[in-house]
């Protein structure tokens, strides 16, 4: 029933954005709200915070760019106990070459997506942004190098807990198996698993601006990113600059919906994908689409039965090769290598190719932390599980839907086949996704309530027609909720969120960010033709 998560996932927005393509001295005061944070009440001395300035230097590490510079910021654990103990988060900047006007802040998407070291290897496609701005991106609370969270390693892992029996037979068996997941979460991640989500997020993000000396915030998210860079224009309206969303997320589907999303996207990527390759002689999934389809269906299914070794110790099974297809499936310029990697796979057993779509790193477990304070954690002692761990623990924490086991027994079976429905690929992957929510404390509920009818300045929503991961339609939703500062530009093209891979859709986002120059809300790019 539930499928065996890979602890290789590679972050989605990478693949969609790299592989394609003055100070105040007073604490600005935090908005009353519950959840996740204050209370309404008394508001916490936060001054210490915002009085830091950034002290820039060379990155640590291996095969970092000379040009890009590296910091930390400290923020509280607990923004509602500020004396309860701090964290440090990860920076990572190109300097300005022109005139500079402040900074721009960017947040790759996951949620777990490390931005250092995406910014590290994708900061070719935002050098014309550095015109005026530096370009900086962080590792949020609980992702890379910022006290990333972890589920374990090896038979201690979370991930392991999963043996993959049926749960909808069996669902005591299932709940079992999520509750002992939860709590191996929750022993290798520390004291910042209680701490995690958007919200406190979107305050460290408020940090880090001030940090930087920027009297507003500059922002450019793409998908999990445009949750965070939304919660940001809520929390703190008054400091919203030029903010554009890319690949824009839901703000108030339940993650159950979410998934089914996701895998329908997702499915339609993968028929897409093989009715390219089967053109090719040597496609290895055959010359008919209807039967690759089907071929990709039982090679996923024969591997989860009879999984192939690599080089890595951990064997490569069918929900791998499903983690693999998910990403890259984000971009068209993925599909020539993805065809090559599969090859490999069914006519010489070697999942060396498909493997590289799914390696986020091949890390040492982190030990627990136990210490008040988190400083950062060295490059090669992020944990290998980090970035799937830290998906699940955001999502977990910005969602405030707990089914209790009774009802979770009664719907098992309708999920199931929904999710079966939806894709007979991805579906087992993103409802196991969202089944780890199971055992974790309820999330916040102030993104469904109180993110809706921003009072700030104009921001820039794009929305990608074909993009298998957030639908078109959520950002018409999310246009819709955010109000009348939200401007839409809708993209007719293919692949996960627009800049990366559109040069009409990079063009709009860079002057508006630039320049402040906004399309009509409601205009489009056209879709770019193929090489």
């Amino acid at each position: 029933m539930l499928a065996k998560l890979s602890k290789r996932c590679a972050a989605p927005a990478r693949c969609a954005l790299v592989v394609a393509a003055g100070l105040a001295l007073l604490a600005p005061a935090l908005p009353a709200h519950g959840g996740n944070g204050t209370d309404g009440g008394a508001r916490p001395d936060l001054s210490r915070f915002y009085q830091q300035k950034v002290t820039w230097s060379a990155c640590p590490g291996g095969g970092m760019p000379e040009d890009l510079q590296c910091a930390d910021v400290t923020v509280p654990l607990d923004y509602a106990d500020p004396g309860a103990g701090t964290l440090d988060l990860a920076l990572a900047r190109y300097r300005a070459t022109g005139h500079r006007r402040g900074s721009v802040v960017l947040n790759f998407g996951g949620p777990g997506g490390a931005g250092t070291e995406q910014l590290a290897a994708g900061g070719k496609d935002f050098m014309g942004l550095t015109d005026n701005y530096d370009v900086v991106s962080f590792d949020p609370r609980g992702v890379g190098r910022s006290s990333p969270v972890s589920c374990g390693d090896g038979q201690d892992s979370a991930l392991a807990a999963i043996d993959g029996s049926n749960g909808v037979e069996r669902p005591e068996n299932l709940l079992r198996q999520l509750r002992t997941a939860a709590t191996a979460c929750e022993k290798h991640s520390g004291p910042v698993l209680k701490h995690i989500g958007t919200v406190d997020a979107a305050r460290d993000l408020d940090v880090i601006r001030q940090a930087l000396g920027d009297r507003k915030l500059n922002y450019l998210g793409f998908s999990y990113g445009t949750r965070l860079g939304a919660v940001y224009a809520a929390e703190f309206p008054g400091r919203v600059g030029r903010i554009a969303l890319d690949g824009v997320d839901t703000l108030t589907e339940p993650l159950t919906e979410q998934g089914l999303a996701g895998a329908r996207g997702q499915q339609v990527a993968l028929e897409d994908f093989v009715a390219w390759c089967v053109k090719d002689i040597a496609c290895p999934l055959g010359q008919d689409a209807r039967s690759g389809r089907e071929a990709a269906v039982r090679l996923v299914r024969s591997l989860d039965r009879d999984p192939v070794p690599t080089g890595f110790g951990e064997p490569f099974t069918g929900q791998d090769l499903v983690d693999a297809f998910g990403q890259a499936l984000y971009s068209r310029e993925l599909w020539p290598s993805l065809e090559r990697a599969l090859a490999e796979l069914v006519e010489d057993g070697d999942p060396s190719g498909v493997v590289g779509f799914t390696a986020g790193g091949y890390a040492l477990p982190l030990r627990q932390q136990r210490v008040p304070h988190s400083g950062l954690v060295d490059p090669d002692d992020v944990p290998l599980d980090n970035l799937p761990a830290a998906l699940m623990a955001i999502n977990c924490a910005d969602d405030p839907d707990r089914p209790d086991a009774a009802r979770l027994t009664r719907e098992l079976g309708r999920l199931r086949s929904a999710y079966d429905h939806a894709s007979p690929v991805f579906g087992e992957y993103r409802l196991t996704q969202v089944l780890m929510c199971y055992g974790r404390p309820k999330g916040t509920d102030f993104i469904r309530e109180r993110v809706k009818d921003l009072a700030t300045p104009k921001m820039l929503l794009v929305g990608t027609r074909g993009d298998p991961a957030t639908p078109y339609r959520w950002t018409v939703e999310t246009a819709e909720r955010l109000g009348p500062s939200a401007v839409v530009l809708d993209n007719h093209g293919e692949g996960h969120t627009g800049y990366g891979s559109s040069t009409c859709v990079h063009g709009k986002v860079d002057a508006f960010l630039l320049y402040g120059t906004l399309p009509p809300s409601g205009s489009s790019c056209g879709a770019e033709k193929d090489e």
